[in-house]
């Protein structure tokens, strides 16, 4: 069956990582992914060398294209509202931001449209159903990733992903990093950094997941990682990762636990790729989404 998906995104983050996940899995369980997205955006120029169908993203593409596909999967926020102006038939919604949905006439009508909402997690779930949205029409699809590199924390560096959002880590982990005295390697490459890490350090003052502490335990890196949002559904204490709260002096004993610990390090990484590898990987993604869509379509 063919299923539209829409991305409005000019950059290459962890949604459009995920969109591009989902449509080569939907592939291989034979459905026919067509993309709608910006024609310069790195999500197209990915889409279309692993062979899917990408076409302009407009209102009278998201109209034309929509008549023919079973269903439309829009991946944020602005392809939601297209969807829901010019979709003709049904279409879901993927939701990956933790923040509350917004008040207002025009939202309300926008969220009363989808069929069905797929969020990240289920902290997210929550805040959809507290927005008035039914249980019923509300689903977890957590985000997938590649299960690959070696296994255990037992590189030597402190990672933390390069973040264009400031509130994310800032100087909390840089004064704990210095009251630990680890140098603090700030990454914009995470699969070439990770296989030399002892801990990724993932704050945040709000998450919807973590798509990049995923990644991580998919390599076996153990995760320190704020207590907030859908972060504790995948940073499991004491299990896959350490969780900390927004203090510099309780971060700092976290990062010398790790660096001290090699074998701790190592089994919490070890846990943490079995988790994954359990419910966590690319297979999964792309089963969850289409059992949703079957779920929408009767």
């Amino acid at each position: 069956m063919r299923v539209l998906h829409i991305d409005s995104g000019r950059e290459m983050r962890g949604g459009q990582w995920q969109a591009l996940y989902l449509m080569v899995g939907q592939k291989t369980l034979g459905w026919e992914p067509v993309l709608l997205a910006p024609g310069a955006s790195p999500l197209a120029r990915e889409a279309a060398e692993r062979g899917v169908d990408c076409r302009m993203l407009s209102l009278r593409a998201v109209a034309a294209e929509s008549k023919s596909a079973a269903i439309t999967h829009a991946h944020d926020a602005r392809s939601h509202t297209m969807a829901a102006i010019a979709a003709r038939g049904p279409f879901v919604v993927s939701r990956r931001v933790a923040f509350p949905v917004r008040a207002g006439l025009l939202s309300r009508w926008k969220y009363r449209r989808a069929a069905r909402y797929l969020a990240i997690s289920a902290y997210v779930a929550r805040q959809l159903t507290a927005a008035g949205i039914p249980e019923e029409k509300v689903a977890i699809v957590f985000d997938g990733v590649p299960v690959e590199g070696r296994t255990g924390g037992i590189g030597d560096r402190l990672l933390t992903p390069e973040w264009n959002d400031p509130r994310k880590c800032g100087e909390a982990g840089r004064e704990a990093a210095r009251r630990a005295q680890v140098e603090l390697h700030t990454s914009s490459r995470l699969k070439e950094d990770l296989p030399t890490a002892r801990a990724l350090l993932y704050l945040s003052e709000l998450e919807g997941l973590g798509s990049a502490a995923l990644l991580a335990l998919s390599f076996g890196v153990p995760v320190i990682a704020s207590e907030v949002g859908g972060l504790p559904e995948i940073v499991h204490h004491g299990v896959t990762g350490l969780l900390v709260r927004h203090d510099p002096a309780e971060i700092a004993a976290a990062i010398r636990m790790l660096m001290d610990n090699r074998e701790l390090a190592a089994r919490l990484g070890v846990q943490g790729r079995e988790m994954v590898k359990g419910g966590f990987t690319l297979a999964h993604l792309a089963l969850r989404t289409v059992h949703e869509y079957k779920k929408v379509l009767g």
